[in-house]
């Protein structure tokens, strides 16, 4: 699964178009009163302007030999998340992956990830025009297992890891919805972010079909492009 494009709702739109054009430099690539959107590797990523304080997770893909040289190249730009007595990067075990966090200007948790079962080191010192892709957006629900059945049924993506009572997780490690039960799991790692159904947009790709995707009042609408 990919994460071709990802809209997200903001009552910050300018601040958030400050943060991610000028002070981690993505290239802005449209832009009007009430929405921009940013180049993220293979992926787009829109803001759209809104009244409401929407809060998400997401996350980005680097390079898996990049995890300390980016998150040095962040921390001159952006503050890094504390997760535990100083330290900054998180160890995914089952996931064979590594990763950091830090805010967004809406509040919103980022996250930089690497993933050491896919082959796409680089060589070169890392920018931001590392950044591979948008690689996972939260996706809160009541029941694990009937939004990962409706996942399967309508795009064909798989439950990948995690268990389907707490977390899960459904696509594959090029992209990730985030299964969270938002009765139990309550709260974003690392952060107290709460977990809420909060809606937003995407074009996913699965088994090389394009889905336009929308997340609105805890439905979820599906319609191939």
């Amino acid at each position: 699964m990919i994460i071709r494009e990802l809209s997200l709702y903001t009552n910050k739109l300018e601040l958030e178009k400050e943060f991610y054009s000028h002070t981690l430099g993505f290239d802005l690539i449209k832009q009007s009163n009430d929405s921009f959107s940013l180049k993220i590797g293979r992926s787009k990523l829109t803001f759209l302007k809104s009244s409401k304080a929407n809060k998400y997770h997401y996350c980005f893909l680097i390079p898996s030999n990049k995890l300390d040289e980016a998150m040095s190249w962040l921390s001159k730009r952006v503050k890094i998340l504390d997760i535990e007595r100083g330290r900054k990067t998180q160890r995914f075990e089952t996931w064979n992956a590594d990763s950091f966090y830090f805010y967004d200007a809406s509040g919103n948790v980022a996250e930089f990830i690497v993933r050491h079962d896919l082959e796409n080191q680089s060589n070169k010192p890392f920018s931001i025009e590392d950044v591979i892709c948008i690689n996972e957006i939260g996706l809160p629900t009541t029941s694990i297992k009937k939004t990962n059945a409706l996942l399967k049924k309508e795009i064909g993506s798989d439950f990948w890891k995690g268990d389907k009572t707490n977390f899960g997780t459904n696509g594959t490690q090029e992209g990730l919805f985030l299964l969270p039960n938002y009765e139990t799991r309550i709260k974003w790692f690392p952060t107290n972010l709460r977990v809420e159904p909060t809606p937003f947009k995407a074009v996913i790709e699965s088994n090389s079909v394009l889905y336009d995707f929308e997340f609105l009042n805890e439905d979820i609408i599906i319609n191939k492009k």
